[in-house]
């Protein structure tokens, strides 16, 4: 499980989800009146135009809201390094950084490309891999919603449990015959490579005032926040992490083990004309108790433009926005990620999940970020080729569910 720390209800926190709330109540008075317009056949150009403009600014709102939220949570990675040791090869990676130089603490902790020694790198301190993790948690919102571990191999191995164990009522005395085992499996994480080379000029290096991990880590995280949550979303597992719709979608009531199930609409590339609403409570209630507890909606910002401007039978808005920081928006009382590599709505698209993302995606990081310090390459510019290894894959297939958007 993820370590964090729960943002507090800072004033710039407060801020954004007063806008939020603001937003999200001008967007039901005009779209209110857009529906009672439509129900007298006066469809109002420009009103469905003020709907739009007003559902875009409840997202960048919420967006907003969001980023706050998440760059005050920090992954706490320990280490047991004694400080003063810390200092030092804090400021022998800046020497290198800056100048080049390669002072022996560094050599001591050279990593070199597997295969390849002539693209050796070298290990970057604690203090930069916080930076760039932190940073990574804040933009990939994957990150935010499933489990990551920290490995120390290039593959994890995960053994689970296909079919649970049997039991079964006895008597006091009565004869104790074996039951079924369990049916085990075995699923490998294996970690792919993840690289980013932002160029620095000389002048930039040489300034005393620039703090070169904010400054790197700065650079490479919507690089690799935006190639990873691509890749935990479809990724197809070659030198990459293997993406949520990457595994073999089947109907649910037919799906096994390595398959993730999925409910239809009914319509080909397109909500139900009637209750649309219906089907996304039925892909609530496809999971299992035990993952609905924790469950979450998740899907693009244009799908959720679309549910947003749903009511239940009542007449209620089945969306809410966030009421206190700390809390995202929420649909049918779920809460909802934005996903941006998520599909659209279209035939046969896999545009919604639901389930319980911890225990149904893993994200596994290999412990160490490398950086080469490349002068020649782009001169008179310095590229640092900067790597880290990533993986993920489902590891509990009963945890997530699909809509997909077509008859059957």
């Amino acid at each position: 499980m993820k370590e964090t720390k729960q943002a507090a209800a800072s004033p710039e926190a407060r801020a954004a989800l007063h806008e939020v709330l603001a937003a999200f109540e001008g967007f039901k008075a005009a779209n209110d009146q857009r529906l009672a317009a439509l129900e007298t056949k006066r469809a109002d150009v420009l009103l469905e135009e003020k709907v739009a403009r007003i559902d875009a600014a409840v997202s960048e709102a919420q967006g907003r809201l969001d980023r706050v939220l998440a760059d005050a949570r920090r992954p706490t990675l320990g280490g047991d390094t004694p400080l003063a040791r810390v200092d030092e090869r804090k400021a022998a990676f800046d020497r290198y950084m800056k100048t080049g130089e390669t002072p022996s603490l560094l050599l001591e902790a050279k990593g070199l490309s597997e295969g390849v020694a002539s693209a050796g790198g070298y290990v970057a301190p604690a203090e930069l891999e916080r930076q760039i993790l932190r940073r990574l948690q804040a933009t990939s919102p994957m990150r935010d919603i499933c489990q990551v571990r920290t490995i120390g191999a290039g593959t994890f191995r995960k053994p689970v449990s296909t079919a649970g164990l049997a039991a079964s009522w006895v008597a006091e005395t009565a004869v104790r015959p074996e039951t079924t085992p369990p049916t085990l499996d075995v699923i490998d994480f294996p970690a792919g490579e993840l690289y980013a080379s932002p160029a620095a000029t000389q002048a930039l290096l040489d300034d005393a005032y620039v703090n070169i991990d904010e400054w790197l880590a700065e650079e490479v995280q919507d690089a690799f926040a935006a190639q990873e949550t691509a890749a935990f979303v479809a990724g197809d597992g070659v030198n990459k992490p293997k993406g949520l719709l990457a595994y073999t979608a089947a109907a649910d009531a037919t799906a096994t083990w390595g398959q993730v199930g999925y409910l239809a609409t009914g319509v080909a590339g397109a909500w139900p004309a009637s209750n649309p609403t219906d089907k996304l409570i039925d892909l609530i209630y496809a999971a299992k108790t035990q993952y609905r507890q924790n469950g979450r909606f998740v899907m693009n910002r244009r799908t959720v433009s679309a549910v947003r401007k749903f009511k239940d039978a009542q007449g209620n808005y089945i969306w809410n926005a966030a009421l206190q920081p700390g809390q995202s928006a929420s649909l049918l009382g779920y809460p909802v990620t934005e996903i941006e590599a998520m599909p659209d709505v279209a035939a046969n698209g896999l545009a919604v999940a639901f389930g319980d993302f911890e225990k149904g995606y893993l994200i596994v990081d290999r412990a160490g970020v490398r950086v080469l310090r490349d002068p020649y390459s782009a001169k008179p510019h310095v590229l640092f080729y900067t790597t880290k290894r990533v993986g993920g894959g489902v590891q509990n297939f009963d945890a997530i569910k699909l809509l997909k958007f077509a008859v059957s």
